[in-house]
């Protein structure tokens, strides 16, 4: 089943999926967490409102369908949201590059970020 924006969990979310805590312009995502299965707005919506404490992505799951897109409703992997160069390759809506910085949060901390905060890969 493809997620909606409805189907987002957070803390006063708008229509893209922007948060009490990440209100920018290009705050338009949403992560599937490992834990549960579930989609939030950020990891401070799911401290808010989850019963449990985030798990991490493992590096061999990132094939995983697991970013929403909160312009489209475009579904990514991991990967695919990685590699996209903060733009959302469905629709081209920019995402936050400030995000990057924030990926050890969800996602298993064995990636490699060059200086200007792009995904290396490696």
């Amino acid at each position: 089943m493809i997620p909606t924006v409805r189907q987002v969990r957070g803390v006063n979310l708008d229509s893209q999926t922007r948060c009490e805590h990440y209100r920018g312009p290009l705050d338009i995502i949403a992560i599937k967490m490992k834990c549960c299965g579930v989609y939030y707005a950020c990891k401070d919506c799911h401290a808010t409102l989850a019963d449990h404490e985030i798990a991490v992505w493992p590096e061999n799951e990132w094939n995983q369908e697991a970013i929403l897109c909160g312009a489209c409703g475009a579904v990514l992997t991991i990967h695919e949201y990685m590699q996209s160069d903060s733009c959302c390759p469905a629709c081209k809506a920019r995402f936050n590059p400030g995000c990057r910085h924030h990926y050890h949060y969800y996602f298993e901390d064995r990636y490699v970020v060059d200086r200007r905060g792009h995904f290396d890969g490696s």
